[in-house]
């Protein structure tokens, strides 16, 4: 006997008429109503979404406990970004120990291997980040990370605040099973391992672009590349996407005031560079308020930190603010930094000081390919539910994944981290970041089977 479940209710809409076919076809056909049988099943296979491989399914199953060990042991031992050695060579000894080509100090601590199907054909990369964060641990878990070190001549805790020793976990998840299941690839798959994704130490290069830098993308060139990122607000069993940009371009930028320093008593013989600092952040807000076309996408400009005078009665020589510009949209980013460079300088001048802006681009705009995202997205919605895969708005965080989209078309999604039921969850790159690890399995399924359909797909 065969059972049919149908629990999406937009399916069984869409399978009215065929139920209704084999119904009256089977009351007046005395034999062979199995062949209706089979033309009904296959109109229900039709809609719904790619399936997993039940060789990929099983695999991911029996390591999901492999899995969250990995990621214990990651999130007790967190180590800051371009200072990975641990971690690398932990993810080097277990792609060696699985027979692959592994590359190792690859922009510092990164790790690269490939793997090689039984067919030739595209090469698909897939990429976690492995560095940890300059923040000390609040959550109360067996495996609280009590690491401390010094970050920019401050004693720090360090933890995985973000959810990086999941992903590193996820993608050696991956490896190991799309290895054992090699004969299914008809294609390479390039594991990229990347350190610094928060970003290097003043005055070092690192990150994802250091990795391009130093050719990740290039022997085998790769076609296409895949990314996930854990969401401590989403889920568990859920996934948020978006096509085209889904996370923003990110500048630091500092700005350094010059007035003229007297005491405080006398502030008409001298220039107070605190007065022309708060004209130029209230300045600055009108770029986004009053120029910025926000029905389009969402823009900030956010000056975090100012810095200037040692006493109370004496007015300052100088000033330092230090902020960042988030864009989605290239032509909006192009306006916000012209017109923070026109305008700085202009107010300080109005005031009688001086001022010069300079910026820093910390990550591109993260950009879903949407021919990529509309070819991938039946694997992943045949996985985790049509209902449980979520289209969503772009965020002004930042990622800078978004350099290996810039050169190679690039899919990166989120995968829920909260507990079903959880009201509140903390945010990331905070003390209380919390992550269910239970969400992970879903994670290793779904870039196992998009890798084995992209490239079977050719």
């Amino acid at each position: 006997m065969i059972r049919i479940l149908i629990s999406q209710h937009d399916y069984f809409n869409r399978l009215r008429p065929f139920v209704a076919l084999f119904k009256h076809q089977n009351k007046r056909m005395k034999t062979q109503p199995s062949s209706l049988l089979f033309i009904f099943l296959m109109a229900f296979c039709s809609v719904q979404g790619q399936q997993i491989d039940p060789d990929i399914n099983n695999s991911a199953e029996k390591i999901e406990s492999k899995v969250i060990e990995w990621r214990r042991d990651f999130h007790q031992n967190p180590e800051l970004s371009n200072r990975e050695f641990e971690t690398a060579k932990k993810i080097a000894k277990h792609l060696k120990g699985l027979g692959l080509e592994v590359t190792e100090n690859v922009a510092k601590t990164g790790v690269v291997a490939l793997l090689k199907g039984e067919k030739e054909g595209k090469t698909v990369a897939l990429r976690a980040d492995i560095d940890a964060l300059p923040v000390t641990e609040r959550v109360d878990i067996p495996f609280k990370s009590v690491v401390k070190t010094t970050f920019l001549d401050t004693e720090v805790g360090v933890s995985h605040a973000c959810g990086h020793d999941t992903h590193t976990s996820i993608l050696m998840g991956v490896a190991e099973i799309l290895t054992k299941h090699k004969d299914k690839i008809n294609g390479t798959v390039k594991f990229i391992f990347q350190p610094a994704e928060e970003g290097p130490p003043p005055g070092e290069e690192g990150g994802a672009k250091l990795m391009i830098k130093e050719g990740v993308l290039k022997n085998p060139d790769v076609d296409a590349i895949f990314g996930l990122h854990i969401n401590s607000g989403t889920e568990v069993g859920k996934i948020r996407y978006k096509p085209g940009g889904t996370m923003a371009a990110v500048e630091r930028f500092v700005i350094t005031v010059k007035g003229k320093q007297t005491h405080g008593s006398a502030p008409w013989t001298g220039v107070d560079p605190i007065l022309i600092s708060a004209k130029i952040v209230d300045g600055l807000q009108t770029i986004i308020s009053r120029e910025s076309p926000l029905v389009n996408e969402a823009a900030v400009i956010t000056v975090g930190k100012i810095t200037s005078g040692v006493r109370f009665n004496i007015i300052p020589e100088s000033a330092e603010m230090i902020g960042t510009v988030r864009t989605l949209d290239p032509k909006m980013r192009a306006h916000i930094i012209r017109r923070m460079n026109e305008m700085v300088p202009a107010i300080a001048k109005a005031y009688g000081g001086e001022a010069i802006i300079e910026f820093q681009n910390n990550t591109s705009i993260t950009y879903n390919d949407p021919d990529l995202v509309k070819k991938m997205l039946p694997t992943i919605e045949g996985i985790a539910g049509k209902e449980n895969v979520i289209l969503s708005k772009a965020t002004t965080g930042g990622e800078d994944f978004s350099y290996f989209q810039e050169v190679v078309p690039g899919f990166y999604f989120f995968l829920g981290g909260k507990t079903p039921g959880t009201n509140k969850a903390a945010s990331h790159h905070t003390p209380d970041f919390f992550i269910d690890e239970s969400g992970l399995l879903l994670g290793v399924k779904v870039m196992s089977q998009l890798t084995i359909d992209y490239l079977n797909a050719q």
